[in-house]
């Protein structure tokens, strides 16, 4: 069971800029992730096994402090912040850098391909587009390791959905030959491609993202969100008494 209070989380967006340069692996952590970690040990073993992991969400800032948590987090850091920092980083730090995609359809790679050169005209993009599976087979697994290391990327963005992307990635990572970031980023794949519209400034700042995209993509979310949040109150009340027990 992973413990929110015990594990090490990023404290702001600036120490981004102290993450060395290497081979990384950088999750991100949010009240749902937090709460299938419960019910998933594997789960909760590759978000915390990993190098960085970033507090994706005002729900686990707040709880943090709540649980006076070994880590206290000052701001939220999105996936979405996650990645432009790395895109604009990796273009200062090398010339002509390569940035590998592995995830999603086809169709949304095009068009992030598409708007990477023209966000990022000095980026090659590499994608692959993996079968759309709940569980990969060892073949699928090895032609995406394969991919991999052939591009031999500079900056490795992973998004096949949580959990299946941390745990993929935490369980293959030793067969990864790279030595650059790799970020586990879901959802913005899409944000980026812009076949998913991101919640507008004024809910980010609110933390009401959440709120926007169960609006928005309520058949598809209503369960993360309504039935996720309400077990995510109740697993940091238990860890809370817990806590106070010892």
């Amino acid at each position: 069971m992973l413990r929110l209070r015990d594990i090490t989380i990023v404290g702001s967006m600036g120490e981004l800029a102290s993450i060395p340069a290497g081979k990384t692996l950088i999750n991100t952590i949010y009240a749902y992730s937090y709460v299938v970690a419960q019910q998933d040990a594997f789960f909760a073993e590759a978000l915390t096994k990993c190098d960085y992991l970033m507090p994706d969400g005002a729900g686990i800032v707040k709880a943090c402090r709540w649980l006076r948590a070994k880590s206290q987090p000052k701001e939220r850091i999105a996936g979405w912040d996650l990645f432009m920092y790395e895109m604009q980083a990796i273009c200062q730090r090398v010339s002509r850098p390569k940035v590998m995609f592995l995830g999603s359809s086809e169709k949304v790679l095009s068009l992030i391909r598409e708007r990477a050169a023209s966000d990022f005209p000095n980026i090659e993009v590499v994608t692959y587009s993996p079968p759309f599976k709940t569980e990969f087979s060892d073949e699928d697994s090895q032609k995406m390791i394969q991919a991999i290391n052939c591009a031999d990327p500079d900056l490795l963005w992973i998004g096949i959905t949580a959990p299946k992307q941390e745990k993929w990635t935490y369980r293959h990572w030793d067969e990864l030959n790279i030595h650059c970031h790799c970020g586990t980023i879901g959802a913005v794949f899409d944000f980026y491609a812009g076949t998913v519209k991101r919640a507008p400034l004024w809910w980010q700042k609110h933390a009401l993202e959440w709120l926007y995209r169960l609006l928005m993509e309520p058949r598809r979310m209503w369960r993360r969100y309504i039935i996720g949040n309400a077990k995510f109150l109740y697993y940091i009340y238990k860890e809370s008494r817990h806590a106070n027990m010892q």
